[in-house]
């Protein structure tokens, strides 16, 4: 399938579900509504992430109503959405991947504006700013901000809402990033160590209150995006030279003991003092084993990285290729050829 049969570029939609058995119905059905008239061939993966509702049972339902370009990828337990989207990015097959959560508050209606804007900008990701949001002020809005900000210092990469889900990406440039953890919040930081952050854009979207179903989201999230964001921080700058993250935190603990140990030297030797007693020696002492240790692991850090990099033949680098479609069976998408409320009586399941 190539880009001249068509005027857009394939395009795959990814929604993680969990427990939302409520939404499955109306979020498909928007996802039609909102691609209708999409001028290309588009997909639309729904990864069920270890439901317990019914959830995976209504979204089969679905993709035999709606035809083939309906797929239910289904997890065997509940392994965090981070993972299900992960899921759904390695098994879609579009040249533009769009993410987005399934309780209806990211709007469908923006996938078509952001595709036309990222196409227009030349752009590797373009991430939806949930200007107007409508949820709860303290325990959701300004734990956000806060964190949007602090990301957004701590990584370099200037975005306004770190959290919203709904986001369009080469395919080419999200699937040389793998996704762990709770790191899907971290997106365009992890994306920025593949393509430079001037190839990263922002568009404000629609931002609906939750109408079904709970939230997976509560205040004791605002401890993790800290925690994971060390890991982040860590990553972006020190994976292939980990051993220059502890080595720099060696060198400065021992040169700190070793100012220390002159001083009380001077003191013992010169002045004639008693300095065993002193608080002073013993804090040089740790001081010179800690940095002893970290000297060590640094050492030892180089020596994983490295083993790392050589055994999974990952490279330090990425190199730039002309993207190109693979191509698929048209029956397996949603074209102007084949309307998508067109039911092929037909559903696809992984």
């Amino acid at each position: 399938m190539t880009e001249a049969k068509y005027a857009k570029p394939s395009l795959s939609i990814v929604i993680p579900m969990f427990n939302e058995i409520e939404n499955v119905k109306p979020m498909v059905a928007r996802v039609h509504e909102a691609l209708a008239g999409y001028q290309g061939p588009w997909e639309l993966l729904v990864v069920d992430d270890g439901s317990t509702d019914g959830t995976p049972q209504a979204l089969h339902r679905e993709a035999q109503e709606f035809g083939r370009h309906v797929r239910v990828v289904e997890l065997r337990r509940n392994f965090g959405q981070t993972a299900a989207m992960q899921a759904g990015i390695d098994e879609a097959r579009g040249y533009l991947i769009a993410t987005l959560d399934g309780d209806l508050q990211n709007d469908p209606n923006d996938i078509p504006r952001m595709v036309d804007h990222l196409i227009e900008h030349d752009l590797d990701l373009l991430t939806g700013w949930r200007k107007n949001r409508k949820d709860d002020l303290f325990l959701r809005k300004i734990p956000s901000r806060i964190a949007n900000r602090l990301i957004g210092k701590i990584t370099g990469v200037r975005i306004n809402d770190y959290g919203c889900s709904l986001k369009i990406y080469k395919s080419s440039v999200i699937k040389q990033v793998r996704l762990y953890g709770e790191m899907h919040r971290f997106i365009p930081a992890w994306v920025a160590a593949v393509v430079p952050p001037s190839r990263i854009g922002e568009i404000v979207v629609n931002h609906n209150a939750r109408t079904a179903g709970e939230s997976k989201y509560g205040i004791s999230r605002t401890f993790r995006v800290v925690l994971d964001l060390l890991s982040v921080y860590f990553f972006m700058r020190y994976r292939a030279r980990p051993g220059h993250f502890f080595g720099s935190i060696g060198l400065a603990l021992g040169s700190v003991s070793s100012l220390l140990l002159v001083y009380l030297a001077f003191v013992k030797f010169f002045m004639d003092e008693d300095i065993g007693g002193r608080p002073l020696f013993l804090i040089a002492i740790v001081f010179l084993i800690a940095s002893l240790q970290f000297l060590t692991t640094g050492v030892l850090s180089e020596l994983i990285s490295r083993t790392y990099f050589e055994s999974s033949q990952r490279q330090q680098y990425v190199i730039y290729h002309p993207d190109d479609e693979a191509p698929v069976g048209d029956d397996d998408w949603a074209t102007p050829e084949a309307p998508a409320n067109n039911p092929t009586g037909d559903s696809q399941g992984a």
